[in-house]
């Protein structure tokens, strides 16, 4: 189970950071993720990298059931490179914000399949797997998810 953890803690972090917007919260939800898999999961397990997404979620959701709090879409974590200019910062920071919120304004399922697939680096076919639908499905959200966000972020819809 170490290994698994030395794995995949990283990318389960992000993807729950990617969530919720918050660090802590984040990290508390990665330690209980990883807690669960030592006590229910078998190293045989055939995906486990699935499974771990997938109890992830379900902790974060019934975790934002239970406090009934909204989502923090101002919020992203900022790495910035001490070359950067004060200005470049500010740029940069400004359009991970209008992202972070142009990924808020998409419907559930679209923000997951892109959450997944571009924090987590997951396939379409683990995607389904998760959501518990098709890949066929996923790659449909996927690309009406990228569709919207060029569109709310000014590019075109072509």
């Amino acid at each position: 189970m170490n290994r698994f953890y030395r794995l995949y803690r990283k990318e389960i972090y992000l993807y729950l950071y990617s969530l919720c917007g918050d660090a802590g919260l984040a990290e508390d939800l990665s330690q209980e993720t990883f807690l669960k898999a030592l006590l229910s999961l078998g190293d045989q397990h055939s995906n486990i990298r699935a499974w771990l997404y997938m109890v992830a979620r379900n902790l974060y959701f019934n975790h934002y059931k239970r406090e009934k709090r909204n989502v923090p879409l101002e919020k992203s974590y900022e790495i910035c490179d001490e070359s950067e200019t004060m200005l470049e910062r500010l740029i940069a920071g400004e359009e991970r914000r209008r992202l972070y919120r142009a990924l808020g304004s998409l419907d559930r399922n679209k923000r997951e399949v892109l959450q997944m697939q571009y924090f987590g680096g997951l396939s379409q076919k683990e995607i389904a797997v998760i959501l518990q639908t098709t890949p066929e499905n996923v790659r449909i959200l996927a690309f009406r998810a990228k569709q919207k966000l060029r569109v709310l972020l000014g590019g075109t819809n072509t």
